[in-house]
């Protein structure tokens, strides 16, 4: 089988789904490992490290897209890169499968069958093809490094001839994947950490990183099967703001870390807390591709409000640290395809009754086959 990786399009992507260590593993499998020429150059590896690893450079992008048994890439496919594709094809790729209805519907009838990377289940067996939460780790990562690049102060306390450095506060609202590796950077880092989360069961994870739990009466709450935070009705929202509000206060740079998957990001900082918020404070929203958790974020873009408070809407933080991020979203690629690999038929097994498949696969011989895509009788 020939898998094709093509070029990434998307402004501002350097990651790539694929590394020469990848195509190392796959090609040991029985895979033909077709790349587009360039294709890692922004993630540090040259054509040279993929072709030694075993892969061949396509002279014709366009050729390899419809010649291959299966694509591998990071984002969304456009229509013309659809058209271009072979019927039958499979397709990996984040899809944003809630929101782009046009494109499930026409992979279903270019016949591809198109894998969200997504939508793979957070179950055990899975977790190595996880890319939504090894890309989220990395945001986490990368918020912490980009607030301490910017702040005019230092994060750890410091014993000087001058007088004591108190020590940075941070405050971290979410307390998911991209949370709890804020939560451990910042305190790398010297920084005090208080973190809030919807989901009670989180704080002896917070805690267990030396950081304080901040606790809000909300009533009840929950988290998905998933592990996702369920969605809070307005009058928590409000009590939320409240306790916020007095957290935001005290803090030196604020990160969020709130998605809904699917749906936009709930609005937590508003305006009203961003104003009790001291000059040179930082807020770094890590959800302003769904419309952010703070009140005036600007997706790609960082401003700073009339009391002084810089906000940072930077979208896909992972992609300021693209070797890692590729390293590891093209391991989880390949923990995909391994999975799936029939070594007896030297194949891929596209079993539709496997819990993973089940999951993620949102199209399949011209049809959409992923039960919260379907359209409903």
């Amino acid at each position: 089988m020939k898998l094709f990786v093509p070029k990434e399009t998307a402004a501002g992507e350097t990651r790539v789904a694929m590394s020469p260590d990848s195509v190392r593993k796959l090609v040991g499998l029985g895979l033909e490992l077709v790349l587009e020429q360039g294709l890692g150059l922004a993630a540090g590896h040259p054509d040279e490290a993929y072709v030694e690893a075993g892969a061949t450079i396509a002279p014709d992008a366009d050729a390899a897209l419809g010649e291959a048994d299966l694509v591998a890439r990071v984002n969304k496919p456009d229509d013309e890169t659809v058209g271009k594709l072979g019927k039958g094809c499979l397709h990996l790729s984040f899809l944003d499968p809630f929101n782009e209805k046009e494109l499930i519907d026409q992979l279903a009838s270019a016949g591809i069958s198109a894998v969200s990377l997504e939508m793979i289940p957070r179950t055990t067996l899975a977790q190595k093809m996880d890319a939504l939460s090894s890309q989220a780790n990395l945001a986490g990562y990368q918020a912490v490094i980009l607030a301490a690049e910017r702040f005019d102060r230092i994060l750890p306390m410091m014993m000087t001839p001058a007088g004591t450095i108190s020590p940075a506060k941070f405050f971290i609202i979410g307390v998911g994947v991209a949370g709890l590796q804020a939560i451990a950077t910042a305190k790398r880092l010297g920084a005090r950490v208080e973190a809030f989360d919807t989901r009670p069961v989180v704080e002896e994870q917070v805690k267990s990183l030396g950081a304080k739990f901040v606790k809000v009466d909300l009533g009840e709450t929950g988290q998905t099967d998933q592990g996702y935070a369920k969605e809070l009705t307005p009058e928590q929202m409000e009590k939320q703001r409240e306790a916020m509000a007095k957290a935001c206060a005290r803090a030196d740079v604020v990160i969020t870390t709130a998605k809904l998957f699917g749906r936009p990001a709930p609005r937590i900082v508003t305006k009203e807390i961003l104003d009790q918020m001291s000059s040179g404070s930082i807020v770094v929203d890590l959800a302003a591709e769904t419309g952010g958790n703070v009140e005036g974020v600007r997706m790609d873009e960082e401003m700073v409000t009339e009391n002084g408070v810089r906000i940072i809407g930077h979208a896909k933080l992972e992609c300021m640290v693209p070797r890692h991020a590729s390293q590891m979203l093209a391991a989880n690629v390949t923990a995909f395809l391994e999975h799936f690999w029939d070594e007896e038929g030297n194949t891929l097994n596209l079993d539709l009754e496997d819990e993973i498949m089940q999951g993620c696969l949102i199209t399949h011989d011209g049809v959409i086959v992923h039960e919260r895509f379907k359209e409903k009788d």
